[in-house]
């Protein structure tokens, strides 16, 4: 053991000797490891970030919303005609009715969440704050995988009897009761009061998810949906009709009834903001998507006023996609790494040329072949391991900074470090390797000569 660490001072005391050779070595190894961290610590964030958003939007769960028919101005000659034509069709829009056809008429449904949503505002002791009034079903906290934080979610009496009872997010109790259990309390939500009989504990909810359907739970106000068709608005008690291009086509649809005035201003002629359908497998999802297309189809009269959205199917395929892109990242830094290592052999076999006197001097005193090559194999990884402790400090650095100052999430795993950290040790014995074994080949009779 001796003979090995008076060879590894002798490795290090060269490496000190050429301070400024060395450091210009480790750079290359420094850089890759930092790039091979900062581009996993991304993937990682970004992986995570779909699957907290899967959650979010729940487990095979098919979203349905309401789709608006009419002509809003800006329209192809075919969309408009398209519009004209159904237009001239009556349908009684997204209603309760449909939610309860689907459940009812397919075995590979698991549940259905009908929901209508209203902004509006709440009011307790001169506090008031905008929310989302939302009338649910208790199956919509399973779906979404909402949990409480105190109380309880609606019974089936206070469904039932549409009672005026409501569950709120943190921000709700944060600015209506901060000093207060709100169970037990009441708020006026437009201008109805309701009792507060649970509390979520919240999530902050992404914008992707947001476009998917899933509302911000930390500001909302859950009521049961009888509680809003009863006590607020139903947009599915009067029909309207309102005159279309030359006075000569109608619409017919379902208007807003104001019976207390939430102050939304919603305009929806559908019954419900949207309805969540979950499917009891993953494989079923495709073919209860085009059974609820015909369902809806039939209830609609063949007008197509509505849209189905697949959330874990586009963020998988999202995931997929941003893997693809991790994966080039990934290659690209490792490539860098590989460059370090180049740049190592390089210096190490110009080290080797340079030092061919020495070489010939430590034969001369009784070195073997293999002292040599641990001399100069020592070398190279003392260099390559210091650049990978390095690089792994610089690389936690570079994923704290890009997630500091810009919205991309990265989370720096302890695989990623022990990855980079391995292949760094990797590229200096493997790239060491061959300069190290060209120094043990010298003759040392010529070595000796050599000026």
């Amino acid at each position: 053991m001796e003979r090995y660490f008076l060879i590894l001072s002798i490795s290090l005391e060269a490496v000190f000797t050429n301070k400024f050779r060395s450091i210009l070595t480790t750079l290359g190894i420094i850089f890759g490891v930092a790039a091979v961290i900062a581009m996993l610590a991304i993937g990682n964030g970004a992986r995570q970030e779909i699957l907290e958003q899967i959650k979010l939007v729940g487990l095979n769960n098919i979203i349905i919303t309401p789709k608006d028919t009419r002509s809003n101005g800006e329209t192809t000659e075919e969309e408009d005609e398209e519009s004209k034509e159904m237009s001239k069709k009556f349908s009684p829009g997204l209603t309760l009715k449909d939610a309860e056809n689907i459940l009812n008429s397919l075995p590979t449904v698991e549940k259905v969440s009908p929901e209508i949503v209203y902004n509006t505002s709440a009011l307790r002791e001169g506090k008031n704050l905008s929310v989302k009034l939302s009338g649910v079903t208790k199956e919509y906290f399973t779906l979404f995988n909402q949990e409480l934080k105190k109380g309880e979610v609606f019974n089936e009496k206070q469904i039932e009897l549409g009672a005026p009872v409501c569950v709120i997010g943190p921000e709700v109790v944060a600015k209506l009761f901060p000093k207060t259990d709100p169970i037990g309390q009441q708020l006026k939500c437009g201008s109805i009061w309701l009792e507060v009989i649970g509390v979520l504990k919240g999530v902050a909810v992404s914008k992707k998810a947001e476009e998917m359907g899933v509302s911000s739970y930390n500001r909302n106000v859950y009521v049961p949906v009888k509680t809003i068709l009863l006590r607020y608005k139903d947009r599915s008690l009067m029909a309207q009709s309102s005159l279309m291009s030359g006075g000569q086509v109608f619409y017919f649809g379902n208007s807003v009834m104001m019976t207390s005035g939430s102050g939304s201003g919603d305009d929806s002629e559908n019954q419900l903001s949207k309805i969540v359908v979950q499917v009891k497998e993953s494989s079923q999802l495709a073919a209860t998507v085009d059974a609820i297309k015909q369902i809806l189809k039939r209830r609609h009269y063949g007008v197509d006023d509505f849209e189905i959205t697949i959330p874990e199917l586009l963020l998988k395929q999202e995931q997929k996609t941003k893997d693809i892109f991790n994966i080039v990242l990934g290659a690209i830094a490792g490539i860098s790494l590989i460059v370090g290592g180049i740049g190592i052999m390089n210096i190490m076999l110009a080290s080797v040329m340079e030092r061919i006197r020495e070489i010939g001097v430590r034969r001369a005193i009784g070195a073997t072949r293999k002292d040599i090559i641990f001399q100069f194999l020592a070398e190279a990884t003392f260099i390559s391991i210091t650049g990978g402790l390095i690089g792994i400090l610089l690389g936690v650095i570079m994923a704290k900074i890009i997630s500091a100052s810009t919205d991309i999430k990265t989370i720096v795993s302890f695989a990623s470090i022990i990855l980079s950290f391995g292949v760094a040790a990797s590229v200096g014995i493997i790239f060491g390797w061959l300069p190290a074994r060209k120094a043990a080949e010298q003759d040392p009779v010529e070595s000796l000569r050599h000026d």
